[in-house]
């Protein structure tokens, strides 16, 4: 069993001047919810416990406990007969609540009741899968629910939704299952057989905002989630949420903050994830089922197939692990019989204490704050609890030295902090033989910013810091950066159509890194925080096939003049930047979300074209293709890339921009390849983008 730490309001104390000259008092308080597990010496729950047995202690100073409740929940499985269920009230006259009633402060709204939430997630699940969710679900509400179970029904399509809230009612929560539209957002669902997934872009995101934000699917699911546990935060009770998905896959653009920060609000809200992979036992044919288009080359015969294929399952399931260990849950994978999952997480929640104080650090810094808790009259009781909890924070209150500290602080945050929306990439080129240049670029939709109007203009101030670590976890570069952002008139339009995007860059040694950077914009102080991890392999190694850098995708070239939010520009690092050419720098498309009356653009380099002393005015040649659904739609002509024009870093520039207007929207996976016909060596990338109409 294990229990957590619920939640925190802040505490302020205000006082106000009315007009008839009297003063109102407004008072909230920091009331910190600890639930307790207490068991003896041979295991078995103890249950006759007062608050004079308990003392609390937060970073050492004892606490007086001002909310004790008992959760006695001893009740076995409740089978209903089918006369009960025809006798059962209808769902007509029942109350239909598509929302999550919270609890006053304090108050146990639930007194003796198991909380478990059903939570369907469509994005992830194939119709058939979603199929067999819906009769596991009715499985356990007719044959495992018991007296003291209240259940709720979230589902996330393309947003998340509560369809029911905690009830006992077992025919309405039937009729909400069988309402359910299967293949709904099933076209979201990530295939962990092919590495081409990217999320339909169908205009819906969870969070209305710019579309493009949508292409970053395992984000999207991971938010919602954390949304969820937030929507229970105020419930002190325990609460087992089971997460009925298909995997969760990687596509290696994902925020690794937003996993530990949806880990971390669910372990404050009391909740525990209990995944359940609903594709149960899978057996297949080493090459894929008939739904699988045949192999070429010789990956069928070498058994390299079969193991990317295993390889990508097996990832579409690390981040149930994540989810299950991290809140104290537990995961379910490879079994048909899908109610046993639930049954589990039914079977976790048993008898609880609910402990509540109001805490005495009336500080809003946002540090982590240890607490303790023991049992006096039983010093050799084994306790289940959460060691600590994260502390309200005020950034208005901060003075500009505390800012200071808060930003470095939040970096190395244990929670990441995530209020404010960020998508990042990291490219590599060649410098030398053993150094590269590392170009970031960061985005930032403008509905995450608010801007103060000053004069004939509006502004904003974005902060920045960042760190890259080594394989060993060495630091070796560091960011501490602002821009100042200062619109008129057609740029505040602009701003409003597009984004904004912050680039700077590191210059490192090949080898594998960390990075962690953080924003922060400075009229309400949200933060966001993206951590990722990232390769520079070694280009001036022999290699069997042709050398190139990071390809960037892009639809945008701006004059470095015309830059909406620019940080203080170093000329040395211009003259250097591979994406900066005559004064127009190539934007990188972070999320690689494209619009039919944009144009693409391509760019890359390649490393030591042609043979040492075999040089000759043309050895390169290189095409770009988009396929959808295996089918080839676009072909460019061959780009010839002159040797002649070679740059001091012995690097062939290659560039390409490609029409978009007669492809339809969709799905694509765009390929770049590469032939140096000199040394007859070959190279190709592949990257899925999605274009809209």
């Amino acid at each position: 069993m294990r229990v957590f730490i619920l939640c925190l309001i802040s505490a302020i104390v205000l006082a106000a001047q009315e007009p008839d000259g009297s003063f109102k008092f407004s008072v909230s308080t920091n009331l910190v919810i600890v639930n307790v597990g207490v068991r003896d010496g041979d295991g078995r729950p103890v249950a006759d416990l007062g608050p004079e047995d308990f003392e609390i202690l937060e970073d050492g100073k004892k606490q007086e406990i001002s909310v004790f409740e008992f959760q006695q929940l001893d009740a076995v499985a409740d089978p209903q007969t089918l006369a009960e269920r025809e006798t059962a009230q209808s769902p007509e006259t029942a109350e239909r609540q598509q929302e999550i009633t919270p609890s006053a402060p304090g108050k146990v709204r639930y007194r003796d009741k198991r909380l478990m939430v059903l939570y369907f997630d469509f994005s992830s699940m194939p119709p058939a899968d979603q199929i067999r969710a819906q009769k596991a679900a009715d499985r356990f509400l007719d044959d495992q629910m018991s007296s003291v179970d209240l259940v709720a029904i979230m589902a996330f399509s393309s947003r998340l939704q509560v369809l029911q809230d905690f009830t006992d009612n077992r025919e309405l929560l039937r009729e909400v299952i069988a309402g359910f539209r299967f293949g709904e957002a099933s076209e979201l669902a990530v295939d962990a057989e092919t590495d081409e997934a990217a999320a339909v872009d169908d205009g819906a995101a969870f969070v209305a905002d710019e579309t493009e934000f949508n292409i970053f699917n395992t984000d999207r699911k991971l938010s919602a989630l954390e949304s969820a546990t937030k929507m229970l935060a105020s419930l002190p009770e325990k609460k087992a949420l089971v997460y009925f998905s298909s995997g969760v896959s990687r596509t290696g653009v994902e925020n690794n903050s937003q996993l530990r920060s949806t880990v971390n609000s669910a372990v404050r809200a009391n909740v525990s994830f209990y995944p359940i992979d609903t594709r149960g036992l899978v057996a297949e044919a080493p090459l894929g089922d008939a739904t699988a288009g045949s192999q070429r080359g010789t990956r069928a015969y070498s058994g390299e197939g079969q193991r990317q294929r295993r390889g990508r399952f097996n990832d579409s399931q690390d981040t149930l692990f994540t989810l299950a260990g991290d809140t104290g849950g537990k995961v379910f994978l490879n079994n048909n019989d899908l109610t046993l999952g639930i049954r589990r997480a039914q079977q976790e929640i048993a008898s609880y204490y609910i402990l509540g104080y109001y805490s005495t650090n009336e500080k809003t810094d946002g540090r982590f704050r240890r607490v303790k808790v023991r049992v006096q009259s039983m010093p050799r009781a084994k306790l289940d609890y959460r060691s600590g909890y994260f502390g309200s924070k005020d950034f208005r209150r901060f003075s500009r030295g505390d800012k200071e500290r808060q930003l470095e602080e939040a970096l190395l945050l244990g929670d990441p902090v995530t209020d404010l929306r960020l998508a990042l990439e990291v490219n590599y080129f060649r410098l030398g033989r053993d150094r590269y240049f590392v170009p970031v670029a960061v985005k930032i939709p403008d509905s995450e910013l608010e801007f103060v109007p000053k004069g004939d203009r509006e502004q904003q101030r974005l902060d920045f810091i960042g760190q890259v670590r080594d394989s060993r976890g060495k630091m070796v570069a560091n960011l501490r950066d602002h821009i100042e952002v200062k619109l008129r008139g057609a740029n505040a339009e602009r701003l409003n159509s597009r984004n904004l995007q912050y680039d700077t860059g590191f210059t490192l040694p090949p080898g594998e890194y960390t990075l962690k950077f953080l924003t922060r914009e400075n009229q309400t102080g949200k933060m966001g925080t993206f951590e990722t991890r990232f390769e520079i392999p070694d280009l001036g190694e022999q290699k069997s096939y042709a050398r190139i850098s990071s390809v960037v995708w892009s639809n945008q070239r701006e004059s470095l003049e015309d830059a909406i939010g620019a940080a203080e520009r170093d000329k040395k690092v211009l003259a250097s930047h591979p994406l900066v050419q005559d004064g127009q720098k190539l934007i990188p498309s972070i999320t690689r979300v494209f619009r039919k009356r944009q144009p693409m653009f391509v760019y890359f380099e390649v490393y030591d074209p042609g043979s040492e002393g075999r040089r000759e005015a043309v050895s390169l040649s290189s095409i770009v293709a988009l396929y959808r659904d295996g089918v080839k739609m676009f072909e460019s002509e061959p780009l010839k890339v002159s040797i002649k024009s070679e740059t001091k870093r012995e690097a062939a520039p290659v560039e390409f921009q490609i029409p978009l207007d007669d492809l339809a929207p969709g799905e694509y996976v765009c390929q770049v390849n590469v032939i140096d016909e000199i040394d007859r060596k070959f190279a190709f990338h592949r990257a899925p983008i999605v274009l809209l109409p």
